[in-house]
Formats: C-alpha cells, structure tokens, sequence
C-alpha cells in the first residue's frame, strides 16, 4: 500500500516520535483498569501463591511471541493505522474495512467504558463529584480531544508524562510493599485453600489465563503509529519489545508484591485486589491512594485511545474506505477529522448508554484483529496466490461473525 498520491502538508503525519514515545504508548495503552479486577480473578481461579505468579510470567511469555510477529509486519508496512494497515494491505478492501471499522469502535469503546471508570474514581477521591461519572467522563474525553488537536507532540508528551506518572505510582506500590511485612503473610511455597485438580485445575488455569491475556492486551499500541515513528525499521522493534519488557515487569513485579503482604486468600473474588493490599499497609487509605493511582493509569490509556482511533479513521479515509475528508492533518500533525468522528464516537458511547453490551459484542472483534494480523503474515510471505483459500476462509469468518453480531 503506497501512501496516495496527493502531497499536500496538510495531508501528510509527521514522522517525529521517538522510542520513548514507542514505549510509553504500549505502557499507557496496556495497563489500565484491567489491573485492579484481574488479580482478584486470577487468585478466585487459583489460590494458590505460585500459580497466580505463574499466571503474570505466562501472560508475559505470550505476549512476547505474538509481538515478533506483530513486530513483522509493523516494520514491513511503516504505516499508520494500525491492525486496518496490514488487512488493507495483505487480504484486500473488504476484510480491510471490516478490520478497520471494528478496531476503531471497540477503541473508542474501550476509551469510553474507561473515562467512565475514572470519573466513578474520581467521586471516590472527591465526593462532591460523586455521582457525576459520565459528565465527567465526557468532560475528560473533550478535554484530550483538544489537547491533541493542537499538534501531536502535545500528545506524545502528554502520553509521556502521564505513563512516567503511572509507573511511577506502581513503582512506590511495589516499593512499600515489600519493606513492608505483614503479620498474615505466608511462605511463598504454603497453599492456603484447597486446589482444584486434573481437568478443573486445567480449566481454572485457563480461566485465570483469560483475564490475563485481556490485560495484557495493548502491546502493540506502537503499530498505529509506525508512519510517525523515526526510524521505524530500529524504533518499532525496541518500542515493542521494549514496552512488553516493562509491562512484564510491572505486571509481575505487582503480583509478586502483592502475595508478600497478604495471603492469596484476601484477594479472592475482590473487585479491586489491588486496594486490599494497599490498606493492609497504609491503614485503611490504600483504597484511595489505588483510587488516585487508577486515575493516572486511566487517563494515560484514554490519551493512547484517542490517538489510536484517530489513526485508524486516517488510514480508512486515505484508502477512500470512508470520507475522504478525514485525512486532513494540520500544521501539529494531529488528522483533525479524524480526531473529531474518534470524540463523537467516544462522546455518544458515554452518553447514550448501552456501550457495555456493544463493547460486549465487539470483544469477539479483539481477537479477528489479532488473527487478520497472522494470516496477513502468512498472505506477505508466501504471496497472494498461495493463500487464496485461507483469504476466503477469513473473508466467510468475517461475514458469519457480522450475522452473529446482529442477531
């Protein structure tokens, strides 16, 4: 896919973000509010101290594998827009559109659902705002809308410095944790409640797994942006691999710590497990400090969010998939367009409700981006000719899963 032909500045991104860029996208992006419920999930599946923690260093392996393969593509397409990018490219217009237009609604789906958790957070913080989640969600979505309108270094550094912000609080977490020893604690090698076995033990597992693999989901943020990336053939690659490095170690740095102060039994079905442990250290204030901490890791995912959802509406409007009138970029390098379809989008799941069941519905779509990008692997490697039947096998999943989403 060739980028078109007109030359316009104003039609075209600016190639400058860097590798720390590269690295805080897939860190904001990553972790949000799928940390504070997943622990208390995983320990619900399994009690246990050393499977919980297998869980995070398992979750961390697969995702180091899918991303060489994402990493692939995103060096042999260095085009914005994500998942679309390589559908477009290796299995044609219509699975393209497809692709496009559901990863760009369960973007700003997903930005949504999380502005909304924020603002339920911050009445938690401050309780005059309680009660006002969705003005204040909305609020916050219109607010980095026109952060980013002005140029997308105003962006990147903002995305920058909250993803600083954010791991840094997880940092002084784990910190006080481990200087910290409780008098319940037990020795990591103790089981504390009865195990399953054999097959239930194996469908646990696989439980745990999928919220794991649901919160690790966010790696490859970097992908939407490789048109603006310097050096992407270099930056790409570090940003991926290096942004899966330090989820990974957040992600098992923070489970590790949290076993170290409370038995795998204080987190078993709690909705914010991460809060048990917080209070356990600072007396009954962790659950605002997580509250304050879930904030920062929200906004820094919503930031990611609406860049990603931009670049997605871009790249569909450049392939004249849908108005041609949202490749605009203006002088800051921001598709101001596209940004502004990405806010209505997001504003109208907000307002109008009923975005859980949609979100619901689209969860399915999570996954086809994920397999359109391994087919579209295999389609660049072995040539078009080779996989004309796995393309129209694709192409009837495609059209099963539309039927089935509107039934």
């Amino acid at each position: 896919m060739e980028v078109p032909g007109s030359q316009r500045r104003r039609r075209r991104l600016l190639r400058i973000l860097g590798f720390g860029f590269g690295i805080a996208v897939i860190v904001g992006n990553t972790i949000g509010v799928g940390m504070l419920r997943t622990p208390g999930d995983v320990a619900t599946q399994l009690p246990n101290r050393e499977l919980f923690l297998a869980v995070w260093i398992v979750g961390a392996f697969f995702t180091f594998l899918a991303a060489m393969n994402i990493t692939e593509l995103g060096t042999m397409l260095p085009y914005s827009g994500g998942h679309y990018t390589f559908a477009r490219h290796a299995l044609g217009e219509y699975p393209g559109f497809v692709i496009g237009w559901t990863d760009w609604l369960s973007t700003c789906g997903s930005e949504s659902a999380a502005a909304v958790v924020m603002g339920e957070y911050l009445g938690i913080l401050f309780p005059p705002l309680a009660g006002k989640a969705r003005i204040l969600a909305a609020a916050i979505v219109v607010s980095l809308a026109a952060l980013q309108w002005r140029g997308v270094r105003w962006g990147s550094g903002f995305q920058q410095f909250s993803t600083l912000l954010k791991g840094l609080g997880f940092f002084v977490f784990v910190f006080a944790c481990f200087f910290y020893r409780s008098a319940s604690a037990q020795p990591m090698s103790s089981t504390l409640t009865r195990l399953p076995h054999g097959w239930t033990l194996f469908v646990a597992f696989l439980l745990a797994m999928q919220s794991m693999i649901y919160t690790y989901d966010g790696w490859a943020g970097v992908i939407y942006f490789s048109e603006e990336v310097q050096n992407p053939a270099r930056n790409i690659p570090r940003s991926m691999f290096g942004g899966a490095l330090a989820v990974a170690a957040i992600y098992i740095s923070v489970g590790w710590a949290m076993v170290h102060v409370q038995p795998i039994t204080a987190f078993v079905g709690q909705q914010m497990a991460l809060g048990t442990a917080a209070d356990s250290i600072w007396s009954g204030h962790g659950t605002r400090l997580i509250a304050a901490l879930t904030v920062i890791s929200v906004i820094s995912f919503m930031n990611a969010c609406h860049m990603m959802a931009s670049r997605v509406v871009f790249a569909m409007s450049r392939d004249r998939l849908v108005t041609s009138r949202a490749d605009v970029v203006n002088r800051g390098g921001t598709p101001t367009i596209a940004l502004a379809l990405s806010t209505a989008a997001a504003l109208m799941f907000i307002l109008y409700g009923g975005f859980n069941k949609i979100i619901g519905v689209l969860a399915f779509f999570f996954v086809i981006n994920y397999v359109a990008d391994f087919i579209s692997i295999f389609v660049l490697r072995l040539g078009r000719a080779l996989a004309t039947s796995v393309l129209w096998n694709f192409e009837m999943l495609l059209r099963i899963a539309e039927a089935l989403s509107l039934e």
